[in-house]
């Protein structure tokens, strides 16, 4: 997965937006260890910092990190794989904000995870829950199909779990699952353009084996055959469902 760091920036700001209000289920205190878990671009690892927690960002992509060096210089950024983390007993919480459901292997990660806490750690999570952008989802295929590239699309490479197969996971690796919360979050993509754009951002995997025009085919079909429904007063509206989490290592 390459990253366009521009891109999620100004046109898709609302990760980083919506996350904030996941920093409410972590309550950093300062002086603890704090592990931002697919920091991105690196504003809600700033916002853990101004706590007076001793946060480290860490994020799959090299892109990611290297602007989140240069907009927060005093903070710590590192570019690491999720699943095989070098860390062990060391921080008292991780934070992760729309990272998980993009990993493919949840037990890796898992184990990761539970490893990397202290003790009594916590771990605050938000990803995609099941049913997440189903009609985006459901609208590309369709599309792929309409264009005689059906064989072409790469599915499934997202994890959108239902509670119980969350919690679940959690349990079999050793968290005690405190709080899980599943909800529809309605997402506004702003402008004519928003769902083109969310489409060149987010599910590239889906076109991966497909030429740029057969891509770019697939996408504007996608938009033709959503914008009666999901295209609203001059923005388009994305169906997100979001599984929030907070388990502990006891």
């Amino acid at each position: 997965m390459i990253w366009d760091s521009n891109l999620y920036d100004s046109r898709h700001h609302f990760v980083t937006d919506y996350g904030a209000d996941l920093l409410q289920w972590l309550q950093p205190v300062p002086g603890e260890q704090v592990l931002d878990l697919g920091c991105g671009t690196g504003q809600l690892t700033s916002k853990i910092a101004q706590t007076g927690a001793r946060v480290t960002g860490l994020d799959a992509s090299q892109e990611m990190i290297t602007v989140a060096t240069a907009n927060y210089p005093d903070l710590v950024f590192k570019q690491a794989d999720a699943a095989r983390l070098s860390y062990f007993a060391q921080f008292d919480a991780i934070f992760s904000n729309a990272t998980l459901h993009w990993i493919k292997d949840q037990d890796e990660v898992t184990e990761s995870m539970f490893g990397a806490l202290k003790r009594g750690g916590r771990l605050v999570a938000e990803l995609g829950g099941k049913g997440n952008v189903q009609s985006f989802t459901d609208a590309i295929a369709q599309a792929a199909d309409l264009l005689g590239l059906g064989r072409k699309l790469v599915r499934d490479f997202w994890f959108f779990p239902t509670i119980g197969e969350y919690t679940s996971l959690l349990e079999k690796h050793g968290f005690t699952v405190e709080q899980a919360w599943l909800f529809d979050r309605p997402t506004r993509l702003s402008g004519d353009d928003g769902l083109l754009a969310w489409l060149e951002q987010f599910p590239t995997q889906a076109f991966a084996r497909m030429t740029a025009r057969e891509k770019r085919d697939v996408q504007q079909q996608t938009v033709s055959l959503l914008r009666e429904s999901h295209f609203v007063q001059g923005h388009w509206i994305a169906d997100y469902k979001r599984l929030r989490i907070k388990a502990y290592k006891r």
